[in-house]
């Protein structure tokens, strides 16, 4: 089954933050990748605009999130935390009264607080592991897939410790040693040790 297939499933078909029925699509939600449906939120164009957009929300469009911050899908849980978190900087006192009932799981917060971050700054600032925790150089990580390795002759294998990475000008590039040779990875790839 395909992501969308699996999310408007799950969403119903309708958006997921909105419950509209129209012009639906696929949304992944930063910093994942949205390599599956955990990642991603069932969104129609208007949700979709919005949350592409830098400029001033759609306070009344956002009166949503009322019902879909309860969601017990984590990825609409991070989505409705922004939306709210964004709102209140605009000086909604609502959405701030709203995020003040809004309970997150640890791990749940973390991506919410680090998806924040990456589309405030435009998603090319930071370097950030496939939890969404910031990666600096020197730090160590582990894969959680087996990765071929181009021009290598190996793979990778999952849970490999890649010690000592280095940060490279593409937010979404690591360089570290595996089995002796430096390599780049993806940081889609790893979790911080």
């Amino acid at each position: 089954m395909s992501i969308e297939s699996t999310l408007q499933e799950r969403g119903n078909n309708t958006c997921e933050l909105c419950n509209s029925p129209d012009n639906l699509s696929v949304y992944a939600v930063l910093p994942k990748a949205g390599d599956n449906s955990d990642d991603c939120v069932l969104v129609c164009d208007k949700c979709e605009s919005e949350l592409n957009s830098t400029d001033t929300l759609d306070v009344t469009h956002w009166r949503c999130i009322n019902d879909s911050m309860w969601s017990q899908v984590p990825a609409v849980q991070v989505l409705a935390w922004q939306q709210l978190k964004l709102l209140t900087n605009q000086g909604e006192t609502w959405a701030q009264d709203l995020l003040d009932m809004m309970y997150l799981e640890d791990e749940t917060a973390a991506w919410a607080e680090s998806g924040l971050a990456h589309r405030t700054a435009g998603g090319d600032s930071e370097h950030v592991d496939s939890n969404g925790d910031k990666l600096s150089a020197g730090d160590n990580v582990y894969l959680i897939k087996d990765l071929p390795v181009k021009g290598g002759g190996f793979t990778a294998k999952q849970g490999t410790t890649v010690r000592g990475i280095s940060l490279t000008n593409n937010p979404e590039h690591i360089e570290g040693r595996v089995n002796g040779q430096k390599i780049v990875i993806l940081t889609k790839f790893v979790k911080k040790v």
